[in-house]
């Protein structure tokens, strides 16, 4: 019964991700709203396969503010990273350079307001990067970021990229961590059944020092570790 829920899953999400990229492209020569509803729809088709394909659950315990923050999700899986537009407002992700030159996916992170992320960059590519997230939260969008860089494991514990707390202080953001736990159903080629939780921490404001930010932040993104 697993090996079929992956072989359906599997099919089911990868056609409809080729169908409603293309959907979204398409759109978006008309008008940017209906371009990124079709953003959110990946996002929601992805939950919609997860849900009903592979029988899993999805629990938040919190949820996202109002107002424009700095989201610092933990990263086990793909799973978080493709449901951010579902989980939020419109967000924009940081993400690494290289993604964005996948065929179609790139286009579509690009014009959705994803902001590339150069680790080998200079200076002036950083202040760049400033500059777009910044122009980003003053249109009210929520910015999200991975800040362990690279998926993780479930239940290790990995030191949290310099780039963050850089990012931190310029920003001036309160950021909001975001503890979840796909590892053990979404990481592995075949998938499982299970319950993937989303724990939203307390807001840490801005202005804290470079350990104690990465202190806070790193506890409260591993809070779902077993």
């Amino acid at each position: 019964m697993r090996l079929i829920r992956n072989i359906a899953f599997y099919f089911a999400f990868y056609i409809g991700s080729l169908l409603i990229t293309s959907a979204s492209l398409i759109a978006l020569t008309f008008s940017v709203e209906a371009f990124r509803r079709r953003v959110r729809n990946w996002a929601q088709w992805q939950r919609w396969c997860l849900v009903n394909l592979l029988g899993c659950e999805l629990v938040l315990e919190g949820a996202p503010l109002e107002e424009p923050v700095l989201y610092a999700i933990k990263h086990e899986s793909f799973f978080e990273a493709i449901d951010a537009p579902a989980l939020f407002d419109t967000p924009s992700v940081f993400a690494k350079q290289e993604l964005f030159n996948i065929p179609l996916w790139g286009r579509a992170a690009a014009s959705f307001g994803l902001v590339p992320v150069a680790r080998e960059a200079g200076a002036k590519a950083l202040m760049q990067m400033i500059r777009s997230a910044k122009a980003l939260v003053a249109d009210g969008r929520p910015l999200v970021i991975f800040p362990e860089g690279t998926r993780v494991p479930h239940g290790e514990v990995r030191p949290l990229q310099s780039g963050f707390a850089g990012l931190y202080k310029m920003l001036g953001l309160p950021v909001v961590p975001v503890a979840v736990n796909s590892g053990p159903v979404y990481h592995k080629r075949l998938k499982k059944p299970g319950r993937i939780i989303y724990r939203f921490g307390e807001p840490i404001p801005p202005g804290l020092p470079r350990p104690e930010i990465e202190k806070r932040v790193l506890a409260a993104i591993n809070a779902l570790n077993d």
